[in-house]
């Protein structure tokens, strides 16, 4: 009868899931912390922030010259790859606001931004505006958006809402469930309205500080063509580049505190001739 009961107990145990087991950080749900780690899924209830996170950031107070340079709405078939040639050449990490509908458009795109070691974070599903929308359908754009990166192996860590349309509210609650800062900026050169290569240069040369957030927008021919000279003269002006989670990890650092020099900051060994592309 003993040996009936075991072999009973044993066949309605549940099996055991086909999707790896995420590790809790911190706090658990009990005791009171119902906020995702950054590198957790939409809706895991595991985990807490790390300290310091804000729910919003436009830039980053540093000590030193970083920036992060981001690119929206891409990827494009053709704009991308010539803007990861010269972001390779030059030893840059960059963070890239994917739009869901154009990763899944473009996985072999999205692969090598994974591969050449640049960030990936949320920019929804298709690119609407979230300050008019109801809060079910915020949570349906970003969460098939992340879960086309997380289908790419990449657990996105923050998103960026289009048009920068988000109202505090919307801000908080995002935070709340899927552990994502708000990601704005503090220098927009505006590359969508003018389609100017050198005023798109000319603006981001004049306006970068330490700890800036750049927009361009890796869609447009003419964003892509004032690279060159724009990253190059970053360079020129001393500014080390770095991702946005890095430049956040940075200000969350006591006041004060060095910020650690990243490996790819360095001067890269020149295997190109500065603005030739």
């Amino acid at each position: 009868m003993k040996s009936l009961l075991v072999t009973l107990a044993a066949a309605l145990a549940p099996l055991p899931s086909c999707s790896p087991k995420i590790k809790p950080q911190g706090p658990s749900a009990a005791a009171g912390i119902a906020r995702p780690a950054l590198n957790q899924a939409p809706n895991n209830t595991t985990g807490s922030l790390p300290p310091g996170t804000r729910i919003s950031y436009n830039s980053v107070a540093v000590n030193g010259p970083f920036i992060a340079m981001t690119f929206d709405d891409g990827p494009h078939a053709s704009n991308t790859p010539r803007l990861l040639d010269m972001l390779k050449a030059r030893n840059i990490r960059a963070t890239f606001f994917t739009v869901g509908s154009r990763t899944v458009t473009y996985p072999g795109i999205m692969r090598r931004i994974i591969a050449d070691g640049h960030e990936l974070a949320n920019h929804t599903w298709t690119h609407p505006k979230l300050s008019s929308l109801s809060d079910n359908a915020v949570r349906s754009e970003l969460k098939r958006a992340h879960s086309a990166l997380v289908n790419l192996g990449v657990a996105p860590r923050m998103y960026r809402p289009p048009y920068g349309a988000i109202t505090a509210r919307q801000k908080q609650w995002i935070m709340n469930e899927f552990g994502y800062p708000t990601i704005q900026w503090s220098v927009d050169p505006e590359d969508w309205r003018t389609k100017s290569a050198a005023l798109t240069r000319s603006r981001i040369l004049n306006q970068t500080r330490p700890g800036a957030i750049i927009l361009v927008h890796d869609i447009h021919v003419s964003s892509i063509d004032a690279m060159p000279g724009t990253l190059d003269g970053l360079l020129a002006k001393g500014f080390r580049f770095v991702k946005v989670s890095e430049l956040m990890e940075m200000g969350n650092r006591p006041r004060g505190a060095p910020n650690l020099p990243v490996a790819q900051s360095a001067p890269p060994a020149v295997t190109f001739s500065p603005g030739s592309f």
